[in-house]
């Protein structure tokens, strides 16, 4: 019997235009086109977080998590960038104060048949950090668990939650 490694602590603070994101890499031993296809194609996305519906022309798109709770609610996704294959970035409303807005890139680079992600999210407290770090540990970990036809069930939320948060409000705060 194999034992799921235990999740550790990858994201990272950075200020980015005067605003902090918290920022996780992850690479994958697959072209750039396959990766952007697992990030923003609706099939590929339903695998490893959730789903989108509407039409992304239009500059948003609805999008439910399906990783989370079964009644997790939809919500609107502005889509403020999307240069296929490489760069994508989106804003949604945060959960603390649905009147403020935050902020999600996503870079992607290929060299020698590896292709890197780059996830950055803003954040703007140590609170909100302690959350969403591990939450994106957790789900990058399932994206390449999917990507790479590993067991996504698993990858328990409960490993990474609380487990993680110290390091994530540490980063937050320094």
């Amino acid at each position: 019997m194999t034992s799921t490694p235990t999740p550790r602590a990858t994201g990272r603070r950075e200020e980015r235009d005067g605003t902090a994101y918290l920022v996780f890499e992850r690479t994958f031993r697959a072209p750039i086109t396959d990766v952007w296809a697992a990030t923003t194609e609706s099939d590929r996305l339903v695998r490893w977080i959730g789903h989108w519906a509407g039409d992304p022309t239009s500059g948003s798109v609805s999008f439910r998590m399906t990783a989370e709770a079964a009644d997790a609610p939809a919500e609107t996704i502005h889509i403020d960038v999307c240069d296929p294959p490489r760069r994508l970035v989106m804003r949604s409303a945060r959960p603390d104060d649905s009147a403020i807005e935050w902020t999600w890139q996503i870079d992607l680079a290929e060299a020698d048949g590896v292709t890197t992600l780059t996830f950055a999210q803003e954040v703007g407290s140590d609170t909100l950090a302690e959350g969403v770090g591990p939450g994106w540990d957790y789900y990058l970990d399932r994206m390449v668990a999917a990507e790479t036809g590993a067991d996504l069930a698993a990858i328990d939320f409960d490993q990474y939650y609380p487990a993680l948060t110290a390091h994530y409000r540490a980063e937050l705060t320094r």
